[in-house]
């Protein structure tokens, strides 16, 4: 039964659930978007390569922290509502990203653009967990998939528009985000809202649970080595724009294919905490061959970078709306603040240990992180027992 409806559960669903995912796509695509463009914005504006990745920064510094109002603000205004503020934030932002005339200016748009994101992606999780069809696991699988397409389609969009001129691709994104507003406006019905509003507090207090708290600081080691491939790894390419989005576009779909078909039943056979341990010492391996390889060794580990990076992101998106008890929005919410901050650290202290010390350096502390990151898993295991319950049980032999 269980199966059935999982496998059926995650293409057969409401119109309301993709156009959420459809908006999702589009929010996760400007993760990726700016990367095949970060030389050409550093060329345009006249600034560094650690200068530009503070678009990263300020982008992910903002969403982290905005995570810790997502959930007080959906309780008072409805899902709905808080999907749209943030979808409105982006366009607004994304669109007057493309008119800057300075760094610091730039910067400055990618930070309101993460206020938004942070409204949009939080909420946008709960919704469709809360709408689809085939169970929770369905649901973020779904939700997983809309990430992994929405950063694989982002360096190419970026590359097509990015080629023809840097500001292109932030007006393409405020074009679609705009898309995503008003089918969610026409097809999405507005949830009733929670009986007790979430208090400011709570993601903070959820953090609490031994469980949650690993899951997410396991993931913000896990967010430093991922970012520091996303962040920096354009500089020393050496490529185009097209070049640049083409190998982003292959780790793109590493991370789309593995999140979606390599996770699920991975986890099913060893189980979640294992699938971690296995991922993030891939994760650390490839970091480690960036490191030491030439220029085709780059492109290839970057690309198969992206399968470790397939797994742990459902893998651990999962885990933190399991292992404790806290709503999933509360846990959500919590989880998101730390894990992102990860990806607000990486971009500017990887591009600055690059621009230093050597282009090699980075990817090793990516690697040491990713072994931090498994200390910790190990170290405080006995919080991640619950995992157990709640994974599926293996479908029985036909």
């Amino acid at each position: 039964m269980t199966s059935q409806g999982s496998t059926g559960g995650i293409l057969r669903q409401p119109m309301s659930v993709w156009a959420t995912a459809f908006a999702a796509v589009v929010a996760f695509m400007g993760i990726g978007l700016v990367d095949p463009i970060l030389p050409s914005i550093a060329q345009g504006l006249k600034a560094t390569p650690s200068q530009v990745s503070l678009l990263f920064t300020s982008y992910f510094l903002v969403t982290a922290i905005a995570m810790l109002v997502t959930g007080w603000v959906s309780s008072r205004i409805g899902g709905k509502r808080t999907l749209l503020a943030g979808l409105a934030l982006v366009v607004v932002f994304a669109a007057l990203a493309g008119t800057s005339t300075g760094v610091a200016e730039l910067v400055g748009f990618r930070a309101g653009w993460g206020l938004g994101n942070a409204l949009f992606v939080a909420t946008a999780l709960a919704v469709i967990v809360g709408a689809a069809s085939g169970g929770a696991e369905s649901a973020i699988i779904l939700y997983e998939a809309a990430l992994g397409l929405g950063i694989s389609a982002g360096p190419l969009v970026g590359a097509l528009l990015g080629d023809w001129n840097w500001r292109a691709p932030f007006f393409g994104t405020a074009t679609l985000m705009a898309v995503g507003f008003v089918l969610i406006a026409t097809l999405l019905r507005p949830a009733a809202r929670p009986a007790v509003k979430t208090k400011l507090s709570a993601p903070l207090r959820a953090l609490a649970h031994g469980g949650l708290s690993t899951t997410a600081f396991t993931a913000l080691f896990y967010n430093f080595a991922f970012f520091t491939i996303l962040a920096f790894t354009p500089f020393i390419l050496g490529m185009s724009p097209y070049g640049i989005g083409a190998v982003f576009f292959g780790w793109g779909v590493c991370v789309a294919l593995s999140s979606v078909f390599g996770a699920p039943p991975l986890q099913r056979r060893i189980g979640r905490v294992n699938v971690l341990h296995l991922s993030l010492a891939l994760l650390a391996v490839l970091q480690v061959g960036i490191a030491l390889s030439g220029h085709t060794g780059i492109i290839v580990f970057t690309v198969l970078s992206g399968i470790p990076i397939g797994l742990n992101n459902t893998v651990f998106t999962e885990s933190a709306m399991e292992v404790s008890d806290a709503p999933r929005p509360v846990a959500s919410a919590g989880y998101n603040f730390v894990r992102w901050m990860g990806g607000a650290l990486a971009p500017f202290i990887a591009t600055k240990l690059g621009e230093d010390v050597g282009t090699a350096v980075p990817y090793l502390l990516g690697a040491l992180c990713c072994l931090a990151g498994m200390g910790v898993l190990r170290a405080r295991r006995h919080h991640l027992s619950t995992l157990a319950r709640v994974e599926p049980a293996p479908s029985p032999a036909a």
